[in-house]
């Protein structure tokens, strides 16, 4: 265990009074010593086992920045989804074809998107059951910021079809579902500033997503603009994001390109770079 300053002044503190404790008292005192240390080792643990801890955001190294204000967005505020956006967010097709991949290229130029949103989080109503009810079954809740210009119905499809699809992490017995109640993980679609809220204490600086703890934040920046290596194939790269993202929430970390040529893993940071390697939406291509 690594010690802040304060903690270490206080650990050699302890130490100094340790050493002119009496032989006779030493076994008691290394036994109540020893028994804090689990204690705290279990404090540390626990929040990692049970997904109450932030990840890594996609791209950025975790910083520390203060707790997020008491005017964080709300997100049991429900408000009237926009619906000009049909063309935007159509149900993904298994095999993309060209035509519409550049469809989706061509509409990033007409999509306005505010960077800093109501902040007001709207449940996609309705829900949607796991295909295979003898995998482990993970359901969730999603929600968009109520002045983006998505159709939730449709972001919603794109998401399950895309972690129901049999690259995804169904090969790792995983089966998807929805509910507008109770769920496993709330995967949110807000503004560049309200994901940068939701994922404090992480800093994103509104350019990339993350997961935090039971929160799956997509950053509608990158769900309109896309990724640089993955050129006009804008399918592709929302694929990889809604893969990469609850890959995280399933407890897989970062992972770097294998060699030269090969896909990228999905866990990889494909947002700022593949690297050497060809990008790649799934887990299992």
């Amino acid at each position: 265990m690594i010690l802040g300053g304060a903690d270490r002044a206080r650990h050699n503190r302890a130490g100094r009074r340790y050493a002119r404790v009496p032989h006779q008292r030493t076994a008691r005192m290394l036994a109540s010593a020893a028994a804090i240390s689990c204690v705290v080792a279990i404090a540390i643990w626990v929040p990692v086992l049970t997904g109450g801890s932030a990840s890594e955001p996609e791209e950025l190294t975790a910083q520390t920045v203060p707790q997020a204000e008491a005017s964080a967005p709300d997100e049991s505020a429900a408000a009237p989804a926009t619906e000009d956006a049909a063309k935007f967010a159509a149900p993904r097709q298994l095999e993309p074809s060209k035509e519409e991949i550049a469809r989706l290229a061509a509409g990033i130029e007409s999509m306005n998107y505010p960077q800093a949103g109501s902040g007001k989080l709207q449940t996609v109503p309705g829900g949607a059951k796991a295909p295979k009810s003898d995998a482990k079954v993970h359901t969730l809740r999603i929600k968009v910021e109520h002045d983006l210009p998505i159709d939730g119905e449709q972001f919603s499809q794109f998401v399950l079809t895309t972690l129901n699809d049999k690259r995804s992490w169904t090969r790792d017995g995983y089966s998807f579902a929805r509910s507008d109640g109770k769920a496993d993980t709330s995967l949110i679609l807000a503004s560049p500033e309200t994901s940068e809220k939701l994922c404090r204490p992480l800093r994103t600086h509104g350019k990339v997503s993350c997961r935090n703890g039971n929160n799956v934040v997509l950053n509608v920046y990158r769900w309109i603009e896309g990724a640089d290596d993955f050129g006009t194939d804008l399918t592709a790269y929302r694929e990889y994001l809604v893969n990469h993202e609850v890959g995280h929430r399933l407890g897989h970390g970062h992972v770097s390109c294998p060699a030269k040529g090969k896909p990228a893993p999905v866990m990889m940071q494909q947002t700022y770079s593949t690297g050497d390697c060809r990008y790649n939406a799934w887990p299992y291509p």
